[in-house]
């Protein structure tokens, strides 16, 4: 009985490591985990954010800086982002905060283009220049509606 019993504590250690490296992974894949990026929070007002979702990727230059922390209806009527990123970046007052999309349907983030002062931004500092998102369906909507108005060529010109 006692080699069954050792039989059963190996397999039952292996499950409980198998269940804490399955909790573990699907923590940090999530992007749960406590260790983020911390430091600079900077609020970006936007005048669409079109399903932009908290924990979605900050980048500049196409490198992740940090994520989005929050979403709120600001005072304004505004989506009011809060972003949080790496404390050692050194970001202009003049950086533009712009909402994209990574392929043609694939998950939104704020990527940040930097500018030329030399004042940076610091913690809890808005960033004053804003690019919404572009939203697939008014794009289309507005060329559905000029080809349907005639809009949608060059104008035509009477005879000489």
């Amino acid at each position: 009985m006692s080699q069954s019993s050792g039989r059963d504590l190996a397999v039952g250690v292996f499950v409980l490591i198998g269940i804490a490296a399955i909790a573990y992974l699907s923590v940090a894949v999530g992007g749960l985990g406590s260790n983020g990026p911390g430091g600079l929070r900077l609020i970006a007002p936007f005048d669409e954010i079109g399903g932009l979702k908290p924990r979605a990727a900050v980048v500049v230059s196409g490198v992740r800086v940090g994520q989005v922390e929050s979403i709120a209806l600001g005072d304004d009527y505004r989506a009011r982002v809060t972003l949080n990123v790496d404390p050692k970046l050194e970001l202009p007052v003049d950086t533009t905060a712009s909402i994209m999309t990574s392929g043609v349907l694939g998950d939104r983030y704020v990527s940040l283009q930097l500018g030329g002062e030399e004042t940076l931004l610091k913690d809890g500092d808005p960033i004053d220049f804003t690019e919404p998102a572009v939203l697939l369906e008014r794009v289309l909507g507005k060329i559905v509606h000029n080809i349907g108005s005639g809009g949608g060529g060059e104008e035509e010109k009477g005879e000489e």
